[in-house]
C-alpha cells in the first residue's frame, strides 16, 4: 500500500500503458482519476478497474491538447482526489505512418498537439497546486523515437524526443522544490499502437519496421506492468530517470 491516501491523475488511462498504470496505482492504495477523449473507452476502463484497490476511481472525458479541458481536469483532481500529489502523462497517439511528403500535415501536427503539447499543458497546469502543496510528482512516458530515429513515424518520433527534453528541462527548473519529474521509456509494449503499425502494412511502415512489429506481436513485447511498477515506486523521487 505504498500509495495509500495519495491522489493520482493518469492521462490516457482508458487503454494500454495508462490503464495498466492506473490499475497498479489502485492496487497500491491510491485514489485515481483517469482521463481520455473517448467516453466509451472510459466507461469500459472504469468497469474493468472497479474494485482493483481500496482507493476511489474517478473518470473524466478530457482532450489533453485542449487547455480548457486540462484546467478543468486539474480543478477536478484538486477538488475530488484529496491528497492529490502525482500526475502520470500516458496520453499519446501514434499518428500518421509513411514518408513525410506522403502524409497530411494536419495529421502530423495533431500528434505534436497531443503527445507534446498535451504533456506540457498537464504539467504546467498542475504546478501551482504542487507548489502550494510543497511536493509533487510528474511522470511522463516517452517511447519509440525518444532515443532513436523512426523513419516513416516522424511525427511520433519527434514528439517523443521532445517529451524527453521537455521533462529534463522541467526537472532542472524544479530542482530543490520537492517536485520531481521523470520521463520513462517503457520499451516495446504491445498496445493499440502496435496493432495500428501492423494494420498499416509494410508499404507504409517500411519492411524492417513491419517485420519488427510482427515479431513483437508474436513475442509479446515488453511488459506494461514493469512500467507501472516503476510509476508507483519510490524511485520516482529522482530528478530524472
Amino acid at each position: 500500500m505504498i500509495l495509500k491516501g495519495l491522489g493520482v491523475i493518469v492521462t490516457g488511462g482508458s487503454t494500454g500503458i495508462g490503464k495498466t498504470v492506473a490499475h497498479s496505482c489502485l492496487l497500491a492504495g491510491a485514489d485515481v482519476l483517469i482521463c481520455a477523449r473517448n467516453s466509451d473507452l472510459l466507461k469500459t476502463a472504469k468497469a474493468e478497474l472497479a474494485g482493483a484497490g481500496p482507493g476511489r476511481l474517478l473518470t473524466e472525458e478530457v482532450d489533453v491538447s485542449n487547455a480548457a479541458d486540462v484546467e478543468r481536469l486539474i480543478g477536478s483532481a484538486c477538488k475530488h482526489l484529496g491528497n492529490f500529489g502525482a500526475v502520470v502523462n500516458a496520453a499519446g497517439v501514434l499518428g500518421p505512418i509513411g514518408e513525410l511528403d506522403e502524409i497530411a500535415v494536419e495529421d502530423w501536427i495533431r500528434v505534436l498537439k497531443i503527445n507534446l503539447i498535451g504533456t506540457m499543458l498537464v504539467s504546467r497546469s498542475v504546478l501551482p497546486h504542487f507548489r502550494k502543496r510543497g511536493s509533487g510528482k510528474i511522470l511522463t512516458f516517452s517511447g519509440g523515437g525518444g532515443t532513436n530515429p523512426r523513419p516513416r513515424f516522424s511525427a511520433y518520433a519527434a514528439s517523443k524526443a521532445a517529451v524527453v527534453r521537455f521533462s529534463e528541462n522541467l526537472a532542472q527548473e524544479l530542482s530543490g522544490t520537492n517536485i520531481f519529474v521523470n520521463a520513462v521509456a517503457p520499451g516495446a509494449v504491445n498496445t493499440r499502437m502496435l496493432d495500428e503499425t501492423i494494420a498499416a502494412g509494410s508499404e507504409k511502415t517500411g519492411e524492417a519496421a513491419f517485420k519488427d512489429a510482427l515479431k513483437q506481436k508474436s513475442d509479446g513485447g515488453a511488459s506494461a506492468a514493469r512500467a507501472a511498477a516503476f510509476a508507483r515506486s519510490g524511485r520516482i523521487d529522482w530528478q530524472t530517470a
